[in-house]
């Protein structure tokens, strides 16, 4: 303990402050599955690991966004990150910014991608994308579409081989519109685009007639007739989704008063980890899962040496898992993933990790994500064990924590982490989530 300072009857504060480490297993929630006698993935799966964390941590359930809400992991991030108050730029700006692509301010951009299709009643359905042997016919339609897209204004910007691009619409700051691409296309057929706030009326417009006149100009392609000619199918749709604007907005040090680092699995989280400034090692999924898992545990620590005071951990075997609709399947990726963070017992020594997921992805029933809750365990050094023994929805059920939503779960890190924002107490213009770092100080001289 630290002596008072002069005139001070309080001992002064020692410097505990810790490292958070949060781990994201994508989609680890799920639904009973009745081939796993009514037990989740995860409460079925030999997680000794996870058992352990629990064990020795607090649990509860992470609801993103309250029962019934099915996030997409870039929402769920956005605000699990801290950043529920600050516009969403569309994940079309995260995907453009973590394929190394330089992307303006102010102009509406949307993901745009080669479908292929029926017409079934007047309405086209989409029936398929761009696979594996298609690339060199993808590239070739989508160079061939640059007399369209010149004349409606427009420019595409190539995002992988896979028949991907970035739609640039020049004359338009609104990317406030809905998708042309249905998503759910056993639903859905291909959707006309709609403003989704008085801002976008004239993106919609305009995005719409493009759209309509690249169809015409992918069924008359040359490129389409061999391919019919081969007995394979078209790509005469470009669908676009994820539409958005990027606009200024705070760094991740700003928003939350720490430094904060990620170990990137995907372009998207290359993408979001470049808007909010944050330090990225970029580690290409293994598909040994407990492997990779182990790897991104030691990037984890590397990054905490170097200065970082959150990094985030993220696996998308899991949801993987879950879309194949193989509850043994996300069993057993469980089971991997839980040997590859056998590190975290000695993490959370000297740090707060947690691992939870950012939304259901339930491995039954015809449905994507949903709002289905998604196990949470947390452990460090003051972290108090709350008597769950076990990793799942079931068991978490119990913790202590309840349901936490998005939006709580960093503060409730920060402060396992010994630096909880003194809300009596302002050091920074933007109300940061955690005691800041490093605010600015007062110059010693005039």
């Amino acid at each position: 303990m630290r002596p008072p300072g002069h005139g001070e009857t309080q001992p002064r504060l020692d410097d505990d402050r810790l490292p958070v480490v949060l781990v994201v297993l994508d989609g680890l929630g799920d639904r009973p599955v009745p081939q796993l006698g009514g037990r989740t993935p995860a409460e079925a799966a030999h997680t000794p690991v996870l058992d352990a964390l629990a064990r020795r941590g607090a649990s509860g359930w992470h609801l993103p966004f309250g029962w019934g809400r099915a996030p997409a992991s870039e929402l769920a991030h956005w605000a699990m990150f801290g950043f529920a108050d600050v516009a969403f730029p569309g994940r079309a700006v995260l995907e453009a910014i973590g394929a190394g692509l330089d992307v303006e301010y102010g102009v509406a951009m949307a993901h745009a991608a080669l479908r292929t299709s029926r017409v079934d009643a007047g309405r086209v359905w989409i029936t398929g994308r761009v696979g594996r042997g298609d690339e060199a016919d993808a590239t070739a339609l989508l160079a061939e579409l640059e007399p369209v897209l010149t004349r409606h204004g427009a420019t595409l910007r190539p995002l992988g081989g896979r028949g991907e691009a970035l739609l640039v619409l020049p004359g338009h700051t609104s990317g406030e519109v809905t998708d042309s691409d249905p998503f759910f296309e056993d639903f859905h057929p291909w959707l006309r685009v709609r403003p989704t706030g008085p801002a976008g009326a004239a993106t919609a417009e305009a995005l719409t007639a493009l759209l309509l006149d690249v169809r015409a100009a992918l069924c008359a392609s040359e490129v389409n007739a061999a391919r019919a000619g081969r007995g394979a199918p078209a790509l005469d749709v470009l669908t676009t989704k994820w539409s958005g604007t990027r606009r200024p907005i705070p760094d991740f040090v700003e928003q939350t008063g720490v430094a904060g680092a990620a170990v990137t699995s995907t372009r998207l989280y290359r993408g979001l980890a470049g808007i909010l400034g944050m330090a990225q090692r970029h580690l290409p999924p293994d598909p040994d899962v407990s492997a990779d898992l182990a790897a991104r545990l030691v990037v984890a620590r590397e990054l905490i040496g170097s200065g970082a005071r959150f990094v985030h951990v993220h696996t998308k075997a899991t949801d993987e898992a879950g879309h194949t609709k193989q509850p043994f399947a996300k069993r057993e990726v469980l089971e991997a993933a839980d040997t590859g963070l056998a590190g975290l017992a000695e993490l959370a020594d000297h740090a707060v990790v947690a691992v939870t997921g950012d939304h259901a992805t339930p491995s039954v029933d015809g449905v994507l994500h949903t709002g289905d809750p998604t196990p949470l365990v947390v452990a460090g050094p003051a972290v108090r064990p709350d008597g769950v023994t076990a990793f799942g929805e079931t068991p978490a059920r119990a913790g202590w924590y309840g349901a936490v939503r998005a939006t709580e779960l960093l503060p409730l890190l920060f402060g396992h982490a010994n630096r909880p924002v003194f809300l009596g107490h302002r050091a920074t213009p933007r109300l940061s989530l955690a005691l800041p770092d490093d605010p600015e100080p007062m110059p010693a001289a005039p």
